[in-house]
């Protein structure tokens, strides 16, 4: 075997490897050129009335070395090819997206990243935290970053809230933000998730408010859609002015109006006109059949979906603040006061004048908000933290809030995900903050009456 021979022998090993043995080229041209053959034989067979051609292994026997070195220099360049477009695709940039918000669907201003390599966190293996000593229900401290509160939600196996001028995704098996964009909403409205889209207030004064979509796994911008208000805004800067109902609409408060939007076109259904003052917050019942609309900070507004009637209009008691509202089968979930003493309530069937306090509230500047998930509705704050039952406001299951060093520990009204409630978590003394996992006693599953 000469020189020339063991090298074409060594690169077609390189090329295709096979246990070491000495080989010629002989050896291999017979191989290159008579399996293709073979297979041609085969598919010969399988065809009726063809049959192979005679003298065919004499031929490609006469011109093996030649059809070998041809081979060889063939698999060598398509390998190359192949290397050069795997680093091509590894290295590419992502397309760059921007726009101005108008009045029709278009590209929503905004820059998005996602990592590489998505899983999703059902098929991960839970990455252990960090125990809050005295923390409700194990709690474990998952990440160390800083998000709004009351901005957590839960959709498809992902959590998603507001960072220091972000939207990001977060994987809640692992606590890592998963994706994240570029956003900055002026009021404290939690991102509205329907489908596969994540919608957020993105401005909100004047006569106009203007939402931004991104994909919900990517938070890659998708459109930008301009609600016209009739009459300004609140003046006042509401909470909870976006919403979606069962029927997969958007419900926005829209100065004296509440705007109903198409999210699959971002083209405005229809108006429901308020008999009196200007919407503030919204909510809509788990069966899409009432709308609560607070109106003018002071009251609540309850209207019949299937013709848009007014069916209530009520006042908290001893109060001038009303707002983040939350409804569930029961009746309406809301908050009032505000910086020192804010805390939740309950109104049965959305009567304010019956309303009844949920809760022990927060301090230190801190927000006692509700939040409506896995079957429950949760009320955190900065001394206790509660889960009640949707239908009648029953609490469920309260448990006392550690302090450190007396100085007051945050824990915001959880969500649910994979069984587990995951809720903002704030240690002023300690300079902790991140999203805290938890794991709920069976009181506060979901196992009740909705």
């Amino acid at each position: 075997m000469n020189t020339e021979e063991l090298k074409l022998a060594d690169l077609l090993h390189r090329v295709t490897p096979e246990p070491s043995r000495r080989v010629t080229v002989e050896q291999v041209a017979y191989r290159l050129v008579s399996e293709p053959r073979l297979g041609r034989q085969t598919r010969g067979r399988e065809s009726a009335g063809r049959r192979p051609r005679r003298g065919g292994p004499m031929f490609g026997r006469a011109l093996a070395p030649v059809l070998a070195a041809a081979a060889v220099v063939v698999i060598a360049g398509a390998s190359a090819g192949v290397a050069v477009l795997a680093s091509s695709h590894h290295h590419s940039s992502p397309p760059v997206a921007g726009g101005a918000a108008s009045s029709t669907v278009s590209s929503a201003s905004a820059s998005a990243s996602s990592s590489p390599s998505q899983t999703s966190s059902s098929t991960q293996q839970t990455t252990p935290g960090t125990r809050i000593a005295g923390g409700p229900w194990g709690a474990e401290l998952t990440d160390h970053q800083t998000f709004n509160q009351g901005s957590l939600v839960s959709a498809d196996g992902s959590l998603y809230t507001f960072g220091t001028g972000t939207l990001d995704r977060i994987d809640p098996a692992t606590g890592n933000i998963a994706a994240t964009a570029q956003a900055n909403p002026p009021l404290p409205n939690p991102p509205v998730i329907v489908g596969n889209t994540a919608w957020v207030l993105w401005s909100y004064s004047g006569g106009n408010v203007v939402l931004h979509a991104f994909d919900a796994r990517t938070l890659a911008p998708v459109r930008s859609v301009l609600v016209p208000a009739i009459g300004a805004v609140a003046a006042s800067g509401g909470s909870n002015v976006v919403t979606s109902g069962s029927d997969g609409h958007l419900y926005v408060a829209a100065g004296k109006t509440v705007a109903v939007v198409n999210p699959d076109n971002g083209q405005l259904i229809r108006r429901i006109y308020l008999t009196a003052g200007t919407s503030d917050s919204v909510a809509v019942s788990p069966d899409g059949s009432r709308l609560y609309v607070g109106v003018g900070g002071t009251k609540v507004l309850i209207y019949d979906l299937s013709s848009d009637t007014v069916i209530n209009l009520s006042s908290l008691a001893g109060t001038d603040s009303v707002g983040n509202l939350v409804a569930t089968s029961g009746g309406v979930w809301g908050t009032t006061g505000t910086g020192m003493s804010e805390w939740t309530w309950f109104a049965p069937s959305g009567d304010l004048t019956r309303a009844v306090r949920i809760g022990a509230g927060a301090g230190a500047g801190f927000a006692s908000l509700p939040s409506y998930s896995g079957g429950v509705v949760w009320v955190g704050g900065s001394h206790t933290l509660s889960c009640a039952n949707p239908a009648n406001g029953q609490v469920l299951r309260t448990v006392t809030l550690p302090t450190d060093h007396s100085v007051v520990e945050y824990f915001s009204s959880p969500v649910i995900s994979g069984g587990r409630a995951y809720s903002y978590y704030s240690d002023n003394a300690s300079q902790l903050s991140g999203v805290v996992r938890m794991t709920p006693p069976a009181a506060c599953t979901g196992n009740v009456s909705s």
